[in-house]
């Protein structure tokens, strides 16, 4: 449950297989655009990386403009990284693996709280594990609505 401003608390969504696949209609362009994003904040932390050796090798011109860039892509990054999991979260999807884009709905199979999975590149939620499991875990969805 998430805590709410004045001290409630909001009751966690739970989500039916099609109530997911409904979802990915939404939820989709935004893992992906987390997937993208954080390859991009991978690509500047090398660059970064590059011109703190650069700077420390006394290569300060360039490689301090360089950095400084850098550090504010990568601010910018950050900050839409956060708006992306802000929307996810407010869908009531919970983000595995910001890099592969790995996203659990939960959900109910024979009154027990499970996680309906699903991945960037993936048709559907077409599978589903335990709580305890993850992704190891995974097996196909076999329950009707």
């Amino acid at each position: 449950m998430s805590a709410l401003p004045w001290g409630g608390a909001v009751p966690k969504r739970l989500f039916t297989p099609r109530e997911a696949n409904s979802a990915l209609d939404q939820v989709r362009p935004i893992a992906e655009r987390l997937v993208a994003l954080r390859s991009e904040m991978r690509e500047l932390a090398e660059t970064q990386g590059d011109s703190i050796l650069a700077i420390g090798g006394n290569g300060v011109g360039y490689a301090a403009t360089d950095l400084k860039a850098a550090q504010g892509g990568l601010e910018q990054l950050a900050e839409q990284t956060a708006e992306a999991l802000r929307e996810l979260d407010a869908i009531g999807v919970v983000v595995k693996d910001l890099d592969v884009g790995l996203l659990d709905f939960p959900g109910l199979r024979d009154g027990e709280e499970v996680e309906l999975c699903w991945q960037v590149g993936e048709a559907s939620v077409a599978y589903w594990h335990p709580l305890e499991a993850g992704y190891r875990g995974r097996k196909p969805i076999d329950w009707d609505e």
